[in-house]
C-alpha cells in the first residue's frame, strides 16, 4: 500500500511487560525510521507510558487492548485513542448482570497494576452507585505470584460467594489454579473472569469444578451486515490466506482483539491517506524533521494528523469507529458477550449464553446455549453463602422447656447427655432445611 507516493511499511515489536522496556524499543524505533503512528500496547500499564510518549513527540497512539478507564482522559493523553471499549463500558455491563440474576454482592480480586488496579476500582464505584456491594477486594501482586493475604479464609469467611477476576490471562491461570487446589472453585463459588483462559490445561479432576465459570469479553457485534465492514473483512481475510496461508486459523477462530487491532491500523492509514490527499498538504504530508533523538523525530504535519485522526469515522471490521476530541474512547455503541465454561466433545470451553449492548439492552447469541451453574446444575445459584456441610458450634443452655437436659445410661452402660426441647427441635429442622453440620455444646449456667 502507498500514500503520497511512498510504500506504508510496519514494525512489530514484542514488549515484556517491563515498562522501560516498552519506551526503549518504541524510542529506538522512531529514531531510526519514519513512524507516522503507534498501534498498541496492550497492555494498560505499557500504554499509559507509550502514550505519555505520544502526548510528548505528537505521534497518534491508538490501543486495541488496553481497557484501563484512566486512559480516557483526553486532556493527559491528547494523542491518544482506542478501539476496545474501556472498562467503565464492562462494569455498566457487570452491574446490569448482576440486577439481571438478582445478585447483590461479590467479592473482587484483581491485579495490582494499572489494568487491574483502576478496573477493580471503576467496578467499586459503578457497584456502590446502583446499590450492590462489593464485600472485599484482594490484591493479587504480578511481582511475586501471589494473592495478598490467605485466600481461602478471604473467601469462606465472606457472605458472598460470587467472585469477579479483574487480570489478564496469565495470571488468572495462576489464580484459578490455586482456588482449585483450595476447593473454592464450584459448586459453592461462582467466579466470573474478565480474560479468557484455557480450560484444558487444568488437570482433569477439576473440570467439574470449573463448569460454573462465566467469562464476561469485549464482542464483535456481527449479527446485523450494518454493524461491521464486511466487504473490507473478508479482503482482509484473502490477503491474509494469499500471503500467509499456514498461519491462518479461519475466519470463525479469529480472536477478536485482532480484529480490534486492524480497526486501530486502519485508522491510522485512512488518516493519513485523507491528511496527504489535500492539495495543500499532498506534497509535505510525509516530510519529517529527522534526528537521531527520538523525541525530536517527527512528522512535520503531525497537528493536522491528529487532527485527522480525530475526525476519523468508518465503518470497520470491529464496529463503527469514530474518535472524538473529547475523550479517547470510540464513541460508538460496545458489545459485550457473557460466556459459560462447559464440556463438550472437546473437553472445556466458553460458550457464549447472553450478549449486551452497551448501554441499552440484554439479547440471546445466534446460537443459543443453556446456562450450567455450579454443580452441573441448571438453577442459577444464589451470591449469598451456604452453610451445606459447614460444621458448626452452637451452644446451649438448659432451660426447660426450650432446652430439657437428660442423662441416661446407653445399652453398653455408659452414661449420655441427650437433650430435648423446642432448641434442640429448631436445630435439628435447620440442619435438614440448610444441610450444615451441628456441633452442639451443652453449656454451663455460669
Amino acid at each position: 500500500m502507498t500514500i503520497g507516493g511512498e510504500l506504508i511499511g510496519w514494525q512489530v515489536e514484542k514488549t515484556t511487560r517491563n515498562t522501560i522496556d516498552v519506551l526503549e524499543k518504541t524510542c529506538r524505533a522512531v529514531s531510526v525510521s519514519n513512524v507516522v503512528g503507534i498501534v498498541g500496547s496492550a497492555l494498560s500499564r505499557e500504554a499509559h507510558l507509550i502514550a505519555a510518549f505520544g502526548e510528548k513527540t505528537g505521534i497518534p497512539v491508538i490501543s486495541y487492548a488496553a481497557t484501563d478507564p484512566n486512559l480516557s482522559n483526553r486532556n493527559v493523553y491528547p494523542t491518544f485513542y482506542r478501539t476496545i471499549p474501556s472498562d467503565n463500558a464492562a462494569a455498566s455491563t457487570l452491574v446490569k448482570l448482576f440486577n439481571r440474576f438478582k445478585w447483590t454482592s461479590c467479592i473482587i480480586i484483581y491485579q495490582n497494576d494499572a489494568f487491574g488496579s483502576n478496573g477493580a476500582k471503576t467496578i467499586n464505584e459503578a457497584f456502590n452507585s446502583s446499590g450492590l456491594i462489593v464485600r472485599r477486594m484482594i490484591e493479587f501482586d504480578i511481582d511475586i505470584f501471589n494473592i495478598r493475604g490467605d485466600l481461602q479464609r478471604l473467601l469462606t469467611k465472606s457472605a458472598t460467594r460470587i467472585i469477579v477476576l479483574w487480570a489478564e490471562s496469565i495470571y488468572t491461570s495462576l489464580i484459578v489454579q490455586y482456588a482449585l487446589d483450595q476447593n473454592l472453585v464450584g459448586p459453592y463459588f461462582t467466579w466470573i473472569l474478565s480474560s479468557r483462559i484455557s480450560l484444558n490445561s487444568f488437570n482433569e479432576i477439576y473440570h467439574q469444578n470449573l463448569i460454573e465459570m462465566l467469562l464476561i469479553e469485549p464482542l464483535i457485534d456481527s449479527t446485523a451486515s450494518q454493524s461491521i465492514n464486511t466487504t473490507l473483512l473478508n479482503a482482509a481475510y484473502r490477503i491474509w490466506q494469499q500471503y500467509e496461508p499456514k498461519s491462518f486459523p479461519g475466519s470463525m477462530n479469529i480472536n477478536h482483539y485482532g480484529l480490534f487491532a486492524f480497526d486501530a491500523t486502519w485508522s491510522l492509514i485512512q488518516s493519513l491517506q485523507q491528511l496527504c490527499s489535500s492539495k495543500t498538504n499532498s506534497i509535505l504530508c510525509l516530510l519529517f524533521v529527522e534526528s537521531s533523538f527520538c523525541f525530536d523525530h517527527r512528522l512535520v504535519q503531525l497537528k493536522l494528523l491528529l487532527d485527522t485522526v480525530s475526525a476519523t469515522e468508518f465503518l470497520g471490521v470491529s464496529s463503527s469507529i469514530q474518535f472524538s476530541v473529547h475523550i479517547t474512547d470510540q464513541i460508538k455503541d460496545s458489545y459485550y458477550s457473557i460466556k459459560n465454561a462447559q464440556l463438550s466433545s472437546n473437553g472445556l470451553s466458553f460458550v457464549p449464553i447472553l450478549e449486551h449492548s452497551e448501554p441499552s439492552y440484554w439479547r440471546m447469541p445466534t446460537e443459543e446455549n443453556v446456562i450450567i451453574w455450579p454443580g452441573n446444575l441448571l438453577i442459577k445459584p444464589t451470591d449469598q453463602a451456604m452453610l451445606k456441610d459447614v460444621r458448626l458450634r452452637i451452644g446451649v443452655m438448659e432451660s426447660p422447656p426450650f432446652t430439657i437436659v437428660e442423662n441416661v445410661i446407653d445399652a453398653s452402660g455408659k452414661n449420655t447427655t441427650q437433650l430435648y426441647g423446642y432448641v434442640p427441635d429448631l436445630i435439628e429442622l435447620l440442619q435438614k432445611r440448610l444441610g450444615f453440620i451441628s456441633d452442639i455444646q451443652l453449656e454451663t449456667s455460669n
